[in-house]
């Protein structure tokens, strides 16, 4: 079976279009070599798959007939993903938070005042290390 077509089997991607892409993007490995969307997949290959920010890594156990049930992935693949990558994920998102959104514009007159009293905050903290 092709692997834009086991991946879609296997529900990595909404259509096999999507997996098509990804592998032509070199977003997809299998046995560490990247591949084009036609390389066939067979049992006990290990595939790579970035999608996410995650480089998901799963183990070939089967090759199914057709797409699957949700409930039916796990017959026909092994997810061997380390639980780091999805933590360096939460932590992504978490730093996002902190910034301003995109598109927002110029800063508000209270986000000016901040600014300004950081500022001065800091220039303060060194004059005093000076005069000591």
């Amino acid at each position: 079976m092709r692997i834009d077509k086991y991946l879609w089997c296997v529900r990595y991607f909404k259509t096999r279009n999507m997996a098509t892409e990804a592998c032509k993007k070199g977003h997809v490995k299998i046995n560490e070599q990247k591949v084009k969307p036609s390389r066939d997949v067979f049992p006990m290959d290990v595939i790579e798959v970035r999608k996410n920010q995650i480089n998901y890594q799963i183990k070939v156990l089967d090759i199914p007939e057709s797409r699957v049930g949700a409930k039916l992935v796990d017959i026909y693949r092994k997810d061997t993903t380390p639980q780091e990558a999805f933590e360096h994920v939460d932590l992504l998102k978490y730093s996002k938070d902190y910034y301003r959104k995109k598109g927002t514009g110029r800063p508000t007159k209270k986000d000016r005042r901040d600014i300004d009293e950081y500022k001065e905050e800091g220039s303060i903290d060194a004059i005093d290390k000076t005069e000591n």
